[in-house]
């Protein structure tokens, strides 16, 4: 958990890649710095969607996911609920989205420009598999603990 939220930072404020262009100009972007960028250049609605999406509902799903790995009992309400959250903000989370798209932007300039990527996408990509795989072993814990539970009662409920 610590790991996957290290990196995450990491990647959200590690430039992402460098565009060149025409060997004068160069950008380095961050996600930090690109959220910077919308807010100054006025587009509010699409800055608060890429925060929303690529920031605070990851930080959330990381957050559920500590509370679930946390849990003392695997099977009460208060887990099943953070099962349930869990559920729905996975379902939000643009994270994984996020880093395609910059993957596939980075493929598809080559064209016109040249690209670097740097440390701060690996990084934003490494957290993204890291926090699916928690997911999925927290998934199956959960599983696990439902069926440890139920294995204990006979078929008659007596």
């Amino acid at each position: 958990m610590v790991a996957t939220l290290c990196l995450f930072l990491y990647g959200v404020f590690a430039p992402l890649l460098t565009l060149k262009k025409f060997f004068i100009f160069s950008n380095t972007v961050s996600l930090a710095s690109s959220l910077g960028q919308l807010a100054d250049e006025g587009y509010y609605l699409i800055l608060v969607l890429v925060f929303c999406f690529s920031i605070l509902l990851p930080v959330a799903k990381l957050f559920v996911l500590l509370r679930l790995v946390n849990a003392r009992l695997l099977d009460t309400d208060r887990h099943r609920r953070h099962l349930h959250w869990m559920a729905r903000i996975g379902k939000w989370s643009m994270l994984d989205v996020f880093v395609v798209a910059v993957l596939l932007v980075t493929v598809k300039l080559k064209v016109i420009a040249d690209v670097t990527v740097h440390a701060g996408l690996y990084a934003f990509a490494a957290s993204v598999f890291l926090t699916m795989g928690l997911t999925a072993w927290v998934g199956v814990l959960a599983e696990h603990a439902a069926d440890t539970a139920s294995g204990g009662r006979d078929q008659t409920g007596s």
